[in-house]
């Protein structure tokens, strides 16, 4: 590794700290309905939102409306981005004259996008119009990462201890107000400002034809244009991930530049990591957020910390050389391991490398990131109350250990948060394997694979880990746009986001109503370095009782058959 491979490592990692809070302070008073520097400008189109749409923000509701609201709104847009592509040869704003989408590629790519997942098994600039990018994927980039945010605002009013009047209620406040303002004063404005400097440094945003351009070579290329730098933004922010084009963040016309390339990477966790202190903030505690913020940050530096060992290592069946390939030779190998380790720890899923081209061992740590439950930060909103899931786990363990009713922020810890936490939690790793499992026992799952033996394997476990920890990065070798693999997938992604979001909200529903119990010499501290330590164990553990046997099946074969300098 170079001196600039660790000053920029250093510089990304110490902006993400800073802004933290900078982010974090701000969002809690747009949450919170507090003026902001943005009021003067969007109160008034905020209101006239509300107007238009008949909410009366005075309104606020229980967990099950609130639940109710969420679902609705969300499967018509799943129903709306479906028709968009099914309709879309006969609609406006198709230059290259694409044809519809097949129905079941329609219905992953519908489930993929309206899920904060944005899995694509198709190439972007062969599959879709510029109106799909725009009304659909683009609009469904927004308004899934509002959703996420909006159910991590409610799971914190249910544990917070500032509000009276709430818990005496029972309420979680108001679905539509929360998915409003998380898009006009956070999301869209941040997704601007990111666009406006990418297009600076060449990312393209037009509605222009594609291009015909003559090569080196003589024979001619059809280039692709659109309003790339718009999607890319919020895909970034929003920890989407799906590429305007088929390479992702590899493609020039959406990353060409040094800048480009660190900025994207930090868009990747900026909201995640801004939201713990959020987080703290809205429950009472900064001290909370800050407990969460670092098991997260030591976690995705550790796995980074393998990763770009493992990738600076001579590979032992190429005469001990390093590998390029599939890396982003643009920027450099430790550019490509950055990014890969905080798409998979951020459930974002965009790539700037291939992740199948990583050595055995990156490999496997960027699977496990979401095998984890893409917790180390996650997708916006998501991996937050992801973690809490593990911190509600981690509070009930330690009362066993004291020999107490368990409490979280003066709250005790019950029967029905206990199995609504385990629900979360084993609802996408039982996708996982059990859909894992029937790819490699019948044809159809086995036919798409580019590898045999172990590397094989991770492709499948890849592929489904992907969809069930709504990350949407990919492996690569494993050819998903097939019958098989668009439905089952789409299913895995539907039981990843709703499968732990449901259960999220009712623990938030039950929580914000009980009464606080001040703090007494036998309450298990939640805010020092020792609940680091503790909630760190129990998601490696938990992960590691669910996955190490088909963990040591795929990469972890693979790299001791490599470090023998064997192949399968």
């Amino acid at each position: 590794m170079s001196t600039l491979d660790w000053t920029q490592i250093i510089l990304y990692f110490a902006l993400l700290i800073i802004c933290t809070p900078l982010l974090g302070r701000y969002m809690a008073k747009v949450l919170q309905g507090e003026r902001t520097i943005l009021t003067p400008l969007l109160r008034p189109l905020e209101r006239g939102i509300y107007w238009l749409a008949g909410v009366d923000t005075r309104v606020e509701m229980t967990w099950r409306h609130y639940a109710l609201a969420m679902l609705a709104f969300n499967v018509l847009g799943f129903l709306v981005l479906l028709l968009l592509q099914r309709l879309q040869a006969i609609l406006p704003l198709n230059p290259a004259q694409l044809p519809a989408v097949g129905w079941l590629s329609a219905f992953n790519t519908a489930t993929s996008f309206m899920t904060n997942t944005n899995w694509q098994g198709y190439g972007g600039e062969t599959t879709m119009s510029y109106l799909t990018q725009m009304m659909g994927l683009s609009v469904q980039n927004f308004v899934s990462a509002a959703t996420g945010m909006a159910v991590v605002v409610a799971l914190a009013r249910g544990l917070s201890r500032n509000s009276q009047a709430r818990t005496e209620a029972k309420t979680l406040g108001n679905f539509w107000v929360d998915l409003v303002r998380c898009t006009l004063y956070i999301l869209l404005p941040l997704s601007i400002l990111l666009a406006v400097v990418l297009v600076s440094q060449g990312v393209i945003q037009n509605w222009s034809p594609y291009v015909e351009a003559r090569t080196l070579a003589g024979e001619t290329q059809l280039l692709p244009q659109g309003p790339a730098a718009a999607q890319i933004a919020i895909k970034q922010l929003g920890t989407n991930g799906g590429g305007f084009f088929n390479t992702n963040s590899a493609h020039p016309y959406e990353n060409p530049t040094p800048l480009t390339n660190f900025l994207e990477m930090l868009a990747l966790l900026l909201i995640p990591a801004a939201l713990t202190y959020t987080y703290g903030s809205m429950v009472g505690s900064l001290r909370q957020g800050w407990v969460i913020f670092a098991a997260m940050l030591i976690l995705l530096l550790a796995g980074f910390s393998v990763m770009v060992l493992a990738e600076t290592q001579p590979n032992p069946l190429y005469g001990n050389v390093a590998m390029l390939e599939g890396k982003e030779v643009r920027f450099g190998v430790v550019n490509s391991v950055l990014w890969g380790a905080a798409t998979t720890a951020a459930s974002n899923g965009a790539v700037n490398a291939m992740h199948s081209s990583f050595s055995p061992l990156a490999g496997g740590i960027a699977l496990l990131n979401m095998m984890l439950g893409e917790v180390i930060f996650g997708g916006v909103g998501a991996g937050l109350y992801g973690i809490l899931i593990f911190v509600i786990l981690t509070v009930f363990i330690a009362g066993l250990m004291v020999g107490r009713t368990p409490e979280y922020l003066g709250k005790k810890i019950e029967a029905r948060e206990i199995k609504m936490a385990t629900v979360a939690v084993l609802l996408p790793s039982a996708s996982i394997l059990l859909f894992s499992a029937l790819a490699v026992v019948t044809e159809a799952g086995l036919s798409s694979r580019a590898n045999g033996g172990p590397h094989g394997l991770s492709e499948i476990l890849y592929a489904f880990s992907s969809a069930a920890g709504n990350n949407g990065s990919a492996f690569a070798g494993l050819n998903a746009n097939t019958a098989f693999y668009n439905s089952l997938l789409g299913i895995a992604m539907w039981i990843g986001r709703f499968g732990v979001i449901l259960p999220v909200l009712a623990i938030a529903g039950n929580m914000v109503g009980k009464k606080i119990a001040p703090p007494s010499p036998g309450t298990f501290p939640t805010d020092g370095p020792l609940f680091v330590g503790l909630l760190m164990a129990v998601i490696l553990i938990v992960g590691a009782l669910t996955f190490f046997p088909a963990l040591s099946l795929g990469p972890i074969v693979e790299h001791l058959l490599l470090r023998a300098g064997q192949t399968f």
